[in-house]
């Protein structure tokens, strides 16, 4: 195997952490982990925004007179570490409110959790970097693709500067479009957010619908085909299949009809069928998650050994090193440099000081909350390495971070029922504050080695980089625990209520809620939970066979679980976007004259994502204000009070954006 030979050499040194640097890392932390929360909150997941950071920056410090590849490789680093920690965040945070345990987002607590969640991410990761990085030579996918994004966008010559500038046009365009479309559903009011209805035959009822929803769409499109239509099958199986049979057995709920009576029946029964195909896909990933923990480890281990005795042989760390011959010494290179050893051990000491006042606030014991640090730092310390391993292998936006948070909150849970037996009130919300911060530092792990590779591969320094993803830490912890108020305050989180008809559905937060209620005597439906699972065990057979015949199609047990959990309007726009990206590939393979063009439909995506996720921030902070100052009113942009054409403009714009969309990955917009 070829030596790996960085962008900018070991002996060369660029400036890293510069103050724009630093200030625009810090604006795009706050800004990427607001749009994932929303997006976390509306579609039960999360997309990776390293490329999208990475071409905004680029753009952004071409406008100074001296810029680099290593400025532009910190802030991307900064900006996703803020996009991760988002994702930790709201899979767990919000079931605090789910269960009763606070009645709004208590910011002190939500921010410490958060950050105390995120610097164990960053911490567990760093003695992992040269074993997974350097002497075990994993793939990390998305690290490779950000590196050659910044690559090209950062070659000295006009036409990487013009193909940056497309780049940045793109994005723009599409934020703005997808930033239009919330602001003419949600603000204006328009058009309704989905064009659904429902069959009434006999005892039972069929429904069938589609979110109106730019960002669904892109993130179908980012997905893929295959991935798409799986947790779409998840939802057939749920909603075509399960609703009907639960009407023809059961009956239609009381005083329900049509659309309501489907609602009903899912949210209050097929629901907690998603549950158990949830819990059984987490305990599955665990299962598999043993080769991989064991092999991280023992790469961990190697290298200390070996570093160990190169040490006491006088030899080089590695073979990029500057050596003194004369007096025989040796200076790790500049590109081998990881943050130093207390590094890890003070900060480590000084972040589990807040976290267990929290746990003993929360239990009003001082050893049972104690006890909840030691639960909580072992298991951190497992799954941000498990995360890190899975990035290397099949990245991190394919990290199996809401399957590790199912089993950290269940063992959590019996564990705690041990110490405090059922019933208990505080039981649920300790639970899932332990979960919170496993979660927190699970998904920190993977995007973490994801940038310290773009960093191997650009030539960046680490501990740089490692500094910087505290930064990108402590920058969208401040934010996340405002944006869940304002977003509470205009659409509500959760359950459907008089006054939010149609909230944030928070599919993951929601799951979390069930499990920890359950464990502490909830009133569960049990047969439901157990049909979940028997359909889990299945599909997993199914997914094994798959992979013993060779198929590349494959059937993930937790995206068919989360296709049962989520409303089918949104798995429906999901799998839109993947036919979109699978139409748009197929027309590229039959295209010589495309094939190695600059493929911009991801970052087309990136944009209509982040446009309408902060087009609904801003949205909701007018509510918010007016529950402070209730002169203010709420909703000043609403022209109706129900949309006067119901979803049909939105299917017209849903096809305008796929057009666009499918244009766009084959060169359309961004064209010179």
């Amino acid at each position: 195997m070829t030596e790996h030979r960085p962008v900018v050499p070991s002996t060369v040194s660029l400036p890293e952490i510069t103050a724009k640097a630093v200030v625009l890392s810090m604006v795009l932390a706050a800004l990427l982990a607001a749009a994932n929360a929303y997006l976390g909150l509306f579609a039960g997941m999360t997309v990776s925004a390293s490329i999208p950071a990475a071409v905004t920056s680029m753009a952004v410090l071409r406008l100074f007179r001296r810029s680099n590849i290593l400025e532009n490789n910190i802030v991307q680093t900064a900006a996703s570490a803020g996009e991760a920690l988002a994702a930790g965040v709201i899979f767990t945070i919000p079931a605090l409110v789910l269960v009763g345990a606070w009645p709004h987002f208590d910011y002190w607590q939500t921010t410490v959790i958060a950050t105390v969640g995120g610097l164990l991410g960053v911490l567990f990761t760093i003695p992992l970097r040269r074993a997974l990085i350097v002497m075990a030579k994993l793939r990390f996918p998305e690290g490779v693709a950000t590196a050659e994004v910044l690559k090209a966008g950062s070659a000295n010559s006009s036409e990487a500067g013009q193909a940056a500038g497309r780049d940045v046009k793109v994005l723009l365009w599409s934020a703005l479009a997808g930033g239009t479309a919330k602001f003419c559903e949600s603000g204006l009011r328009l058009w309704a957010e989905s064009l659904e209805g429902a069959v009434q035959i006999g005892r039972t009822v069929f429904y069938g619908g589609i979110n109106l929803s730019p960002a669904l769409l892109a993130v179908g499109f980012i997905l893929g085909l295959r991935t798409a239509l799986v947790v779409f099958l998840g939802g057939c199986l749920g909603w075509v299949l399960l609703v009907p049979a639960y009407g023809l057995l059961i009956g239609l709920p009381p005083d329900r009809q049509g659309i309501e009576a489907a609602m009903v029946i899912w949210s209050r029964h097929i629901r907690y069928v998603g549950i158990g195909a949830m819990v059984v896909g987490g305990l599955w990933t665990l299962t598999q998650l043993r080769a991989p923990v064991w092999q991280s480890l023992q790469v961990l281990w190697a290298g200390y050994r070996e570093a160990g005795r190169k040490r006491q042989r006088g030899e080089p760390l590695c073979q990029t090193t500057v050596e003194n011959r004369e007096k025989k010494t040796a200076l790790t290179a500049r590109t081998e440099q990881d943050a130093p050893f207390w590094w890890l051990v003070a900060p480590f000491g000084l972040v589990l000081i807040p976290v267990t006042w929290i746990y003993v606030t929360v239990v009003e014991s001082v050893a049972i909350g104690l006890f909840m640090t030691m639960v909580m730092t072992v298991a951190a310390f497992l799954f941000s390495s498990v995360a890190a391993y899975m990035a290397g292998l099949v990245g991190s936006s394919s990290n199996p971070v809401s399957g590790v948070t199912i089993a950290t909150i269940m063992v959590a849970s019996l564990l705690l029922v041990l110490l405090m037996g059922t019933g208990h009130p505080e039981g649920p919300a300790a639970a899932l504050m332990i979960g919170a911060v496993v979660c927190c530092a699970a998904a920190m792990g993977g995007d973490n080695m994801q940038d310290l590779k773009t960093g191997h591969l650009v030539g960046a320094t680490p501990w740089k980089q490692q500094v910087m993803q505290v930064i990108g830490v402590l920058a969208g912890a401040v934010v996340l625990a405002p944006v869940l108020t304002v977003l509470q305050a205009k659409y509500g989180i959760g359950a459907p209520t008089g006054d939010h008809p149609h909230p944030l559905s928070a599919p993951q937060a929601t799951l979390m809620a069930s499990l920890a209620n359950s464990v502490f005597g909830g009133a569960v439906p049990w047969s439901l939970v157990g049909l979940g699972a028997l359909i889990g065990v299945l599909v997993i057979v199914l997914d094994q066979r798959q992979e013993r015949h060779g198929r590349s199609f494959r059937f993930p047990v937790l995206a068919v679980a989360l296709g049962i959990y989520l409303p089918l309007k949104l798995s429906t726009a999901i799998v839109v976007g993947g036919v979109v990206a699978a139409l748009a590939e197929r027309a590229r393979r039959g295209d010589e004259a495309r094939e190695g063009k600059a493929r911009r439909g991801l970052l087309f995506s990136a944009g209509l994502i982040t446009g309408e996720s902060l087009m609904g921030i801003l949205l909701a902070l007018p509510v918010a204000l007016g529950t402070l100052w209730p002169g203010l009113g709420s909703d000043p942009f609403a022209l109706f009070d129900h949309p006067p054409f119901g979803g049909w403009p939105g299917l017209l714009m849903m096809a305008l954006v796929a057009g666009a969309l499918y244009h766009t990955e084959n060169g359309g917009l961004g064209r010179r």
